[in-house]
């Protein structure tokens, strides 16, 4: 033990955080491959390296850091590896506005070294982020997607799904976002609602309703709906397409809604993913209006060189010119948007590269995982079910992983590097073999890159040492932690990988998905709503810890979290708590000679606190054991306040500053609540259980070391007395501070009636400042009126300046009259009308003879309290 005199009076949490960073070692968490301890590893999210570990990250992982220090803590060789997710638009973007370029001013090789310089600067001020949180990350396996060790791998994924033809090139519509002059995939489309105008004009005689009217160039059928009696005599016929002249045919398809605007529906080549079916299924022409910067093509004839929007209005105009616009309606419609930028996207034809989507084996490995919350996996299932087309990997952009192949100039074969050469970069390196099919030896790189979800797909590879050639040695991973948000991409990918790469295996035994966190208005952090809070803030005013507290207790799993300042304070407080309760359990333990602690508890007040905490344990273990981390702090903080400081200590003062028996148990008890407590905050609070239990050991050792607590005490009886004596004790204190005495104020005699035995060795006497008896049964009461309480509400209104004489009067009568009140009341020669319920008997009590207070606790529960 330490000297009480060494223990700070307040706990200041960033001195003492600031000073276990300085201590504390990377190496303790390693993972150990030559470990003879069952693994756990944790395929952890990668987060992009923007240089701001945000609140929503801090929360994520604050998660993670639970499961990994609970684990290690329950005899686990744990990785807790950390990943980030390097390529992407957003750093070219941020690339260009630092340096003042587009990133078509340099070479592709100067520009991604300008991102990769950006990206590590990054990555170094969020790992000082991710320190600060006290998270204890296994550094050792660090990966960092942009760097060839990693992106090799990717490129080697890449390769063997493209031999086991789950990888092809083809053209096909693809979602495309104009601004950020990219393919995207359907998981990087987000929907808005936006109100549009729906467009009514004559199409050859035909009235059509559109929203996109710049798509007219486009136009290659109209469609109807085969029952639509309006349209039976123009279907199979041609029309020509208003402005641009060119004929199309009417065809019948049961997908059109005759409800919809005129009922007739012009086919564009693509307005939307309808168009996409009905040109697939009627073997429709494809004519390109848009191109991939969002300008009209030369088909759209003067239109050319505008942007869409520029030849919406254009056509709008014409047609009203030429009289076939006819009117125009409010629209609302879901409108799909790039999700980094907004803007709606544009579904064009390009060839690009895909990954086949096998939506029953994805099922079928999703079916093999445990889920928590178990309802997230229908998102998962759901998305399945809506996967269209097979997923877009490639990208035309520069800073990502660069798509391994070659084209042959002579013949247009396909050509890949060798294994061993990867990392490769087509668009610098070159094939070391002629082309087998043609034999020329001119070849022209790949410039398109892969979507950056084929990087963080294949995380848990990665970790668990997939080297191409078969299942990895540590795979399946044993948890995914990560947001709802990404069930759709991260996970979905993933397991679409995972399965692909080693033959069907699913990724991990199990994934935790936790929620989003959101503003202290309720709604999702932005810029714009100025609800943002940023981990530094929190930290620099209260510390990691109580940041820490509030991610575990604001929430159950899966569930969004509301960021809010309050809990954050309640936390701190709660440390204040307990910093105050480790200083006197120590201050007590310290003054203890060697053997003055005893073995077990013998005392009623120790049996009942270690039977609670026993059950407090036990309810700890079960959720942290289920990621319900709400209700392992909330088990921790209710069994600290209310049953160990609250109610425990305050009954065993007595025997602490005494001498008598019964102070070696009570400090066994102190010494094991202590030490079960710090084990069971480790997890939570590393920082603040780490200090508490270098002075319950005296400096000596680290409770991250420490196996997790096993504590396990039945005693039932102790139990049933201990709550009768807790709640006595509080009933007594009521009573004291109902009559206007201190809580300390001596009483002459206290006696409680139960039906139990009960010794206590003197607990209650010490604790209530009086004497104290216990008895079995129920007390003899003598009921006597002693006084009578008028209600003044009816007395004063009905009697008035008669009120005091009444009163007088009623408090002259006998007791039986009192008790039962008479009709009159006699007042010299005068009688009064007793208004009824205009007074009621007070009662005292009697005990042998003595005038005594009862505190009714329950039916069977007296309690009897002589004042003097």
């Amino acid at each position: 033990m330490s000297d009480t005199g060494e223990i700070p009076k307040n706990y200041d949490p960033l001195e003492v955080e600031e000073r276990w960073l300085g201590i504390w070692k990377d190496e303790n968490y390693y993972f150990d491959n030559n470990s003879s301890k069952p693994r756990f590893i944790i395929d952890t999210p990668p987060p992009y390296p923007t240089g701001n570990f945000h609140i929503g990250n801090a929360f994520n992982w604050c998660y993670i850091d639970f499961i990994a220090r609970y684990k290690r803590m329950n005899g686990y060789n744990v990785m807790f590896p950390q990943g980030w997710d390097c390529h992407g638009l957003p750093t070219e973007v941020k690339v260009e506005e630092t340096h003042g370029i587009t990133k078509n001013d340099v070479s592709r090789t100067e520009f991604r070294e300008m991102c990769r310089e950006l990206t590590l600067e990054n990555i170094e001020k969020m790992r000082k982020s991710m320190r600060r949180c006290g998270f204890s990350n296994d550094w050792s396996n660090e990966y960092i997607t942009m760097l060839p060790e990693y992106y090799s791998k990717t490129q080697l994924s890449f390769l063997r799904m493209f031999e086991n033809d789950d990888v092809y090139q083809s053209e096909h519509p693809v979602n495309f976002c104009t601004r950020c002059e990219t393919a995207i995939a359907f998981a990087e489309v987000s929907y808005e609602d936006r109100t549009t105008k729906l467009s009514f004009f004559d199409f050859d005689g035909v009235e059509i309703a559109t929203t996109r009217p710049e798509l007219l160039a486009a136009c290659v059928a109209v469609a109807v709906h085969p029952d639509d009696k309006r349209y039976s005599d123009i279907s199979g016929k041609t029309l020509k397409v208003p402005i641009f002249g060119h004929d199309v045919q009417v065809i019948e398809d049961e997908a059109v809604d005759p409800s919809f605007g005129s009922g007739a529906v012009m086919i564009c080549t693509f307005g939307d993913k309808q168009d996409v079916h009905w040109w697939k299924k009627h073997n429709l022409d494809l004519r390109k209006a848009i191109d991939l910067k969002g300008r009209m093509t030369a088909i759209a004839g003067p239109y050319a060189g505008m942007t869409s929007l520029e030849c919406r209005k254009g056509i709008l105009s014409d047609m009203t010119e030429k009289g076939i616009l006819k009117k125009q309606e409010d629209l609302e419609q879901r409108v799909g948007t790039c999700w980094r930028c907004k803007t709606p996207i544009e579904i064009l034809s390009e060839r690009q590269w895909f990954v086949k989507v096998h939506n029953d084996e994805i099922l079928k490995a999703a079916d093999k995982i445990a889920w928590t919350p178990e309802h997230m996996k229908m998102r998962l299932e759901n998305w399945a079910s809506q996967m269209e087309w097979d997923w877009c990997i490639s990208r035309q952009r520069i800073f990502a992983t660069p798509i391994p192949v070659w084209f042959c100039n002579e013949c247009g074969e396909v050509m890949l590097p060798d294994e061993e050469d990867l990392p490769v970069d087509p668009t610098v390196d070159k094939p070391k073999k002629p082309c087998p099919k043609c034999g020329c030896t001119e070849f022209t790189g790949e410039t398109d890159v892969l979507d950056t979800w084929m990087d963080s797909s294949i995380s848990v590879l990665n970790i668990t040492g997939w080297d191409g050639k078969s299942v990895p040695e540590y795979f399946p991973a044993q948890i995914r932690p990560q947001g709802h948000d990404i069930i759709r991409t991260w996970a979905f990918y993933t397991i679409l990988r995972a399965g692909a790469l080693t033959g069907g295996g699913h990724p991990w035994d199990e994934i935790l998905v936790n929620g989003m966190v959101l503003g202290d208005d309720g709604f999702k952090m932005s810029k714009s709503r100025g609800n943002i809070i940023v981990p530094e803030e929190v930290l620099s005013k209260h510390g990691a810890d109580a940041f820490r507290q509030w991610s575990a207790s604001g929430a159950a799993t899966g569930q969004d979290i509301v960021f809010s300042w309050n809990d954050v304070i309640a936390a701190a407080r709660f440390q204040t708590k307990m910093w105050n309760i480790t200083r006197f359990v120590l201050m007590h333990l310290d003054k203890a000679e060697g053997g003055m602690i005893a073995d077990v508890p013998a005392v009623l007040a120790d049996r009942w606190l270690m039977a609670k905490l026993s059950s407090a344990v036990s309810e700890v273990t079960e959720s942290m054991e289920s990621y319900q981390y709400d209700r392992a702090v909330r088990a921790i903080r209710e069994f600290a306040r209310e049953i160990f400081a609250d109610n425990y200590i305050e009954m065993v003062k007595g025997r602490l500053y005494g001498s008598g028996e019964g102070k070696e148990s009570a400090l066994f008890a102190l010494k094991t609540s202590v030490d079960a407590l710090c084990r069971m905050l480790a997890p939570i609070t590393p920082f603040f259980a780490e200090e508490c239990y270098k002075h319950l050991t005296g400096g000596k050792e680290s409770v991250h070391a420490q196996s997790w607590v096993d504590y396990s005490y039945t005693d039932d009886d102790a139990l049933v007395k201990g709550d009768l004596i807790a709640e006595i004790i509080a009933g007594i204190r009521r009573y004291k501070h109902d009559e206007g005495m201190a809580l300390n104020a001596p009483l002459k005699h206290i006696t409680a009636y139960t039906p139990h035995e009960i010794d206590d060795s003197g607990d209650a006497a010490s604790t209530l400042n009086a004497e104290f008896e216990w008895r079995c049964g129920l007390p003899e009461l003598e009921k006597v009126v002693s006084d009578v309480s008028f209600n003044m509400g009816i007395v004063g209104p009905k009697l008035r300046k008669q009120a005091k004489v009444f009163m007088d009067a009623v408090r002259n009568l006998p007791d039986d009259l009192k008790v039962n009140p008479p009709a009159m009341v006699t007042v010299g020669d005068a009688e009064i009308e007793v208004p009824e319920n205009s007074f009621e008997p007070v009662y005292s009590f009697r005990v042998a003879g003595e005038d005594v207070d009862v505190i009714q606790m329950s039916d069977d529960v007296v309690v009897t309290v002589l004042k003097k």
